[in-house]
């Protein structure tokens, strides 16, 4: 019989050896420069100080111009940009550490403020504006109806995420994260609830799915399926972003993932969700690599869902924005710092790299 697994034990997944199942989950900051979407030199330190998590997985960053948000998100897809992100990467690597670069498109949750000029609005599977509100400097907004693509305009957006892995890749990330997750472009291409295409891009579970598969292929061919990761988020709908089939459809996109051979599929399930309404059991049946759990763990449930065999990894969200020693207050159960949520997107060292170490 084989022996329970710990959070600081070992693991592989695809690609890279780690050396503990503690993942620091994506989580945007909105601390790079407003203009250039480059990471500042307080970001490198920012992911630094967070170095021994088993593998970091970085803010959500944009593949291209076409998405846009809130100033201060960090994009991927120009030189200045590179260069910023490479030296990120170095003084992660020079700690010892390894990170992800999380890839993602906002789709019909762009600021079409932002958007370059001439573009309009923003572009989406169908023309269904997101539920809810936006941030502006005017104050928030309801979220605009987008434009859909046209069935030949969906290669060029694949193509902007394969740039934007190739780009990663050039800035020496060990790998990246294919953002399929809350209701961004991936997720909505994947759910029926913003999806009402008729062609191969939509109706069926199969071309719903179509998107995510080949938006991962592209990836794949620039780092490999063991440098490939992909989110999914199949609980989050608040922003309309539904569907009418859940279990089918997310279980038939781990199938293709799985198939795919990349180096895990990592799941935003909450610790306390009910045992009738979690997904991750029929998932892991179908996806034969390495999963994560993320949402509201600490150390007694990801210890639990690590022992039980619910998960190969946790990824802790808040729990690494305060305690950037996180790996070292799970090892010894000590306390956590609190986080301070007036400061997660403020710009700025306050609440960034201030929270005090043990």
């Amino acid at each position: 019989m084989l022996a329970p697994m710990s959070l600081f034990e070992r693991v592989r997944i695809g690609a890279l050896e780690l050396p503990n199942r503690i993942v620091m989950a994506p989580l945007g900051r909105a601390r790079a420069q407003n203009e250039s979407r480059a990471p500042t030199a307080s970001v490198a330190t920012y992911y630094v100080q967070r170095a021994t998590a088993g593998l970091i997985v970085s803010e959500a960053t944009h593949v291209s111009a076409e998405s846009v948000s809130r100033p201060g998100t960090s994009a991927i897809h120009s030189e200045e940009q590179v260069e910023a992100w490479r030296r990120v990467t170095d003084a992660v690597h020079a700690a010892g550490g390894r990170i992800f670069q999380q890839l993602f498109h906002l789709g019909r949750k762009a600021d079409p403020a932002r958007l370059p000029p001439g573009s309009g609005s923003p572009r989406a599977p169908s023309a269904i504006a997101a539920r809810g509100e936006f941030s502006t400097a005017e104050g928030p907004r309801p979220f605009p109806v987008p434009r859909a693509l046209r069935s030949d305009e969906i290669p060029g957006v694949v193509a902007d995420f394969e740039h934007a892995a190739r780009n990663s890749k050039r800035a020496c990330f060990d790998g990246i994260e294919i953002h399929g997750a809350n209701g961004f472009l991936v997720d909505q291409f994947l759910r029926d609830g913003a999806n009402q295409r008729s062609d191969h891009h939509g109706g069926s579970i199969e071309n719903r799915s179509r998107f995510l598969l080949e938006v991962v292929d592209a990836a794949i061919g620039v780092f490999g399926a063991g440098r490939v990761g992909v989110r999914l988020s199949p609980h989050a709908r608040g922003d309309g972003t539904d569907d009418s089939t859940p279990q089918e459809t997310f279980g038939h996109a781990a199938a293709r993932l799985s198939a795919r051979g990349i180096a895990y599929l990592h799941l935003i399930e909450p610790a306390p969700t009910p045992e009738d309404q979690r997904f991750a059991p029929a998932l892991r049946k179908v996806f034969g690599g390495p999963l994560i759990l993320c949402g509201a763990f600490d150390r007694t449930t990801a210890e639990r869902a690590v022992r039980e065999g619910q998960a190969d990894l946790i990824a802790f969200g808040a729990g690494f924005i305060a305690n950037p020693d996180l790996v070292e207050r799970l090892r010894r159960d000590a306390p956590w710092n609190t986080p301070d949520p007036t400061t997660f997107y403020t710009g700025g060292d306050r609440g960034y790299i201030d929270y005090p170490f043990l």
